[in-house]
């Protein structure tokens, strides 16, 4: 029997000892979250989940931890200030046995308000999770949460996948008017408009597309979008405002030999034009992530051009994406799988983008490194990269040899530090 309480009620259902699962970032049950954040009896709480996007005094607490699977910079804030944040290394995939093997007591998601039929839709979010909210809703012992709010978008899933939960299944239903968080679109700066640029060279006619968050996939979508070519598919973990400006520009078809006829994703985010474009859209379907990011499935779209950033890459190829000096930054997502499977025919590309320089305590510094430092966690292996791109250039690297590789790569350096890394690429990597 479905319980309908408030934020406050349903927080009085964990316990003082407790585990507690909830989704990446646009799938988080907000009201909820911040009425655990009221109590102060803690002794031993632990919530699992990514990316948070809103302060929840829960994780100031004492005797709570938060275990992210990927760091936004509310995680990487709270740890800064002494907050029981960890990481746990994992690809977006991974995240579903990950969280069975803690196999939370309760789990707590964000979706819409039942409809005619009592279905909720899940919204922006399938992700990881789906299976465990399915087991909790079949467990008497654990207790399903579900906060449903009017302000998200009823989307839909595809087949088997719904991509929804009927109201009879939920243990606790809590009804409010929380927002989803918004991502706006800032003005491009001019090195990420040459790098978008020079990528928008590389999606030709009927290309499918993969894209990630931040300012050089959203000029490449918006150029794409102006732009004479277009028959495009779209197969994205994350379905950006970008995304949406493809479709209403006309040039997204979808024949791209895998889920015809739709765009997939495992998650959205983006302004709130692309929420309410959402609502109710059909061109569009949610999958699980175990769906999206396999490399099989990846592999089978047409022409797949993944479009993707780093933090930096060194001269062997190698790419820094989710950690700074070895101290966490953001996570792996599904960067790797996304990298490896669009490389796997001729056809298919795989860019890695990157401003060429950044500056530090005031110094610049290079993004392209000729040799990492000790203790560098490398994100992508030398071997799936295959096009790199910064605001000075692109260096194809699939194919080539260690010393070409370094050659072109250093090729593409900011100028202050392109002579050094020239020299080096003439001695590293050893061939």
């Amino acid at each position: 029997m479905t319980e309908r309480l408030s934020p406050e009620e349903a927080a009085a259902l964990v316990r003082p000892v407790d585990v507690v699962g909830i989704p990446l970032g646009p799938g988080h049950p907000g009201g909820f979250l911040h009425a655990l954040g009221g109590r102060t009896d803690w002794e031993d709480l632990l919530i699992t989940g990514a990316l948070l996007t809103d302060f929840y005094e829960v994780f100031g607490r004492p005797n709570v931890r938060f275990l992210s699977g990927f760091f936004g910079p509310l995680e990487r804030l709270m740890r800064d200030q002494g907050g029981a944040i960890e990481f746990v290394p994992a690809d977006f995939r991974r995240f579903a046995p990950a969280l069975e093997a803690i196999n939370p007591r309760v789990m707590a998601t964000a979706a819409t308000p039942p409809d005619a039929g009592g279905w909720c839709s899940l919204s922006l979010h399938a992700g990881a999770t789906i299976g465990q909210i399915e087991k909790t809703a079949d467990d008497p012992d654990r207790i399903l949460v579900v906060e449903a709010s009017s302000r998200y978008p009823r989307t839909l899933g595809l087949g088997e996948h719904g991509h929804r939960i009927h109201v009879d299944r939920i243990d606790v239903l809590v009804e409010t008017d929380h927002e989803p968080f918004v991502i706006g679109e800032p003005e491009p700066s001019p090195e990420e408009r040459a790098i978008a640029e020079q990528v928008a060279a590389f999606v030709t006619e009927g290309c499918t597309i993969q894209t990630g968050i931040g300012g050089i996939p959203s000029t490449v979508a918006t150029l794409l979008a102006e732009g004479p070519v277009g028959g495009f598919g779209i197969h994205s973990e994350m379905f950006t405002t970008g995304c949406m400006k493809l479709h209403q520009a006309g040039k997204v078809t979808n024949v791209k030999g895998v889920y015809d006829g739709y765009s997939i994703t495992t998650f959205a985010a983006g302004t709130r034009e692309l929420y309410d474009w959402l609502d109710g859209n059909e061109e569009v379907r949610f999958l699980p992530v175990h769906l999206v990011n396999s490399p099989e499935v990846i592999s089978q779209n047409s022409k797949m051009v993944s479009i993707n950033g780093a933090l930096a890459v060194d001269l062997a190829g190698q790419a820094v994406a989710d950690t700074l000096a070895g101290a966490q930054y953001s996570g792996i997502g599904g960067h790797e799988d996304f990298v490896a499977a669009s490389g796997l025919e001729l056809e298919d590309r795989s860019l890695i983008c990157l401003r060429s320089s950044t500056t530090v305590n005031g110094q610049r510094v290079s993004r392209i490194a000729s040799q990492f430092p000790a203790g560098t966690i490398i994100t992508t292996p030398r071997h799936q990269l295959d096009v790199v791109v910064t605001e000075h250039g692109v260096a194809e690297l699939r194919g080539r040899t260690v010393r070409e590789r370094a050659r072109a790569l250093a090729a593409i350096a900011h100028p202050d530090f392109r002579d050094q890394l020239l020299a080096d690429a003439e001695m590293w990597p050893p061939g």
